[in-house]
């Protein structure tokens, strides 16, 4: 049995005595007494026990300490209901935010499930089932269906579908076949699959992100220090207050009583404890940071997902942040031939070049290149390919090959690298390979500027009309072409004096070439990290996938966490306020005290809860 189910039973068999004692009317007083004292001992003996144990170490006035002393000193005026209402209802209290950390963690129950058992070693044709942290680098293990993945490693042998929505939040399956990287953590869906493992299990991506959720409480948001603070000076003032009132007006006024008073003490002592507040607040981000693990986003701690709500400006890494990072061919243009033609004849010119460009033809043909068809290939650093390919001469190279070949061609003006195409020294068309765009960065620059971002800037080391244009299809505010890595550090440096005193600047990039510049900004955030040491090990939050839209997502949640945390101490202090005001002048009962304690506390958890409510787009 579970603690909740325990404490819940408690509260019952305690709530059961309590109505006995309070509606039946006992002819001997004493078995009333007997059963206040018994349902009081089931729920408040376990807070009595940790007041005492937290004054011992020196941890005077907490709400035990508050708790304790208010309902034993009910006892000593004759208000036993009271005192045994004030636990009970604190208890339930309790229950609630068991139930809400509990759902809280279930929102990342997911994320630590891809923790591996065990790895499927392969050893002389026979397998062996080892711990992953025994495995080394090079070894062979098999993964079958149903199985995570132990640890990373690229595909050796066989094809299947891979579940990578604890990593990625992306719900449709990867399709992995021989050659492929596969990540640690995944779940294998069909098919057996051979690994060869690159990384040790201390090393691999499922360990990293482990590592990295259960540190992630560790780095308290101000609005948590404030709360510790608050405590601290807060619950001292509010004992002296409360011993002057039951003291004081006994001994300066005519009519006042000290049971009167006392008890009005108590009340406030009651009220005043911020339970709302310490329980809540931590409650919120702990949900908030569940949430964005929800949608693939992984927050290293508190203090980030506040400090995003305050995001002023936003400066992009281009290659492999907001365009692919691989070269594809964009447009193929043909005279006195088909495009299909004309992409042939290049692929079959390109074909003994292992060039990223020439990759990006042959990927784009994706047909067999018959060989026996290449007579001669000459490659000309700098300028080209001289290919001859059956009776023909094929020339394709950039300007300075159609130049040096005195070969008449039609200057592209398009962004990107151009392959000009001639043969037999006539030309005919040319082929544009340029960087792809992502899919979803335009809608993520609209919805960046939607969100009131002051500035939104992109810096690459690529040639400044590469990056001009890239810029102008996006919408991006400002651009910086032709930088190095120190470079971008200064730029970093002098946009982060742009921004206001609470404004803060983040930085989005691939997390390995940007390393120095995730790590200077307010906010690092790693995009498409997963595996990438510097990705993990610098930046503030990771993406999990190459989505720049979920920078939107990740500022959406923290706006929503913030005005769900600002909702909660507005409304605490401000009923507490109010009732420690109606307790000192005796307008409030010890009932009404209970009401502003744990009901406040109630309705702010509950309230916390929303934050885990998260739509995730896929």
């Amino acid at each position: 049995m579970n603690m909740m189910k325990q404490k819940g039973i408690r509260i019952i068999i305690a709530m059961i005595l309590f109505i006995i004692a309070f509606i039946i009317n006992f002819k001997n007083e004493w078995i009333q007494l007997i059963l206040f004292v018994i349902a009081y001992g089931i729920v408040g003996l376990e807070i009595v026990r940790k007041a005492i144990r937290n004054m011992a170490r020196g941890k005077v006035f907490d709400e035990n300490f508050l708790m304790t002393v208010a309902t034993i000193g009910a006892f000593g005026i004759g208000e036993y209901p009271e005192a045994v209402a004030v636990m009970l209802f604190y208890q339930i209290g309790e229950l609630f935010q068991s139930y809400a950390v509990d759902q809280s963690r279930k929102s990342i129950s997911s994320l630590m499930d891809i923790r591996p058992d065990f790895a499927n070693v392969e050893k002389d044709g026979t397998i062996e089932k080892m711990d992953p942290d025994e495995v080394k680098i090079g070894e062979i293990i098999v993964v079958k269906p149903g199985e995570k993945i132990p640890l990373d490693g690229y595909v050796i042998e066989g094809k299947s579908s891979l579940d990578t929505k604890a990593l990625t939040g992306e719900s449709l399956p990867q399709e992995v076949v021989k050659g492929e990287e596969v990540l640690s953590g995944s779940i294998n869906i069909n098919g057996v699959i051979k690994i060869k493992v690159t990384k040790e299990y201390a090393q691999s991506t499922v360990s990293k992100i482990l590592d990295l959720v259960e540190n992630a409480s560790s780095k308290k948001s101000k609005s948590e220090n404030f709360i510790t603070k608050f405590a601290r000076y807060y619950t001292p003032i509010v004992v002296i207050i409360a011993l002057a009132l039951a003291f004081l007006p006994p001994l300066i006024m005519k009519d006042a009583t000290f049971s009167d008073w006392l008890y009005r003490a108590l009340s406030f002592l009651v009220v005043s404890c911020p339970c709302a507040l310490v329980i809540s607040i931590p409650l919120s981000f702990f949900g908030g940071i569940g949430g964005a693990s929800k949608m693939g986003i992984l927050v290293k701690g508190s203090n980030y997902l506040e400090q995003l709500a305050n995001t002023e400006i936003v400066v992009f890494d281009k290659t492999g942040t907001l365009t692919e990072g691989v070269f594809e061919v964009q447009k193929v243009k043909a005279i006195g031939m088909s495009e299909e033609e004309l992409l042939k004849i290049t692929a079959i010119a390109e074909n003994y070049s292992n060039h990223p460009i020439a990759l990006s033809v042959k990927k784009a043909y994706n047909k067999k290149i018959e060989e026996n068809q290449i007579i001669k290939t000459e490659e000309r650093s700098g300028y080209g390919i001289v290919s001859v390919i059956g009776e023909q001469k094929v020339f394709v190279g950039n300007e300075k090959l159609m130049k040096e070949e005195q070969i008449e061609f039609v200057k592209c003006n398009d962004v990107g690298t151009i392959l000009y195409v001639a043969i037999e020294g006539k030309y005919v068309g040319y082929i544009l390979i340029a960087d792809k765009i992502k899919e979803d960065a335009i809608s993520t620059i609209k919805s960046l500027k939607k969100n009131n971002i002051k500035q939104i800037v992109m810096l690459t080391g690529d040639r400044e009309e590469v990056g001009e244009n890239v810029g102008k299809k996006l919408g991006i505010d400002k651009v910086y072409a032709e930088l190095l890595p120190d470079s971008k550090v200064k730029k970093v440096e002098s946009l982060l004096k742009e921004k206001s005193k609470k404004g803060k600047l983040v930085f989005v990039g691939d997390g390995i070439n940007d390393t120095p510049v995730l790590a200077i900004s307010d906010i690092g955030i790693a995009m498409g990290g997963l595996g990438a040491d510097s990705a993990i090990e610098v930046a503030d939050i990771v993406l999990m996938t190459d989505e720049p839209s979920k920078i939107v997502d990740a500022i959406h949640l923290s706006k929503r966490t913030m005005r769900i945390v600002k909702e909660n101490i507005l409304f605490a202090i401000a009923i507490k306020i109010l009732v420690l005001i109606f307790s000192a002048f005796g307008l409030s009962t010890m009932w009404e005290a209970v009401f502003a304690d744990v009901g406040v506390s109630v309705i702010a958890i509950i309230n916390a809860l929303r934050v885990l409510k998260v739509k995730n787009r896929k």
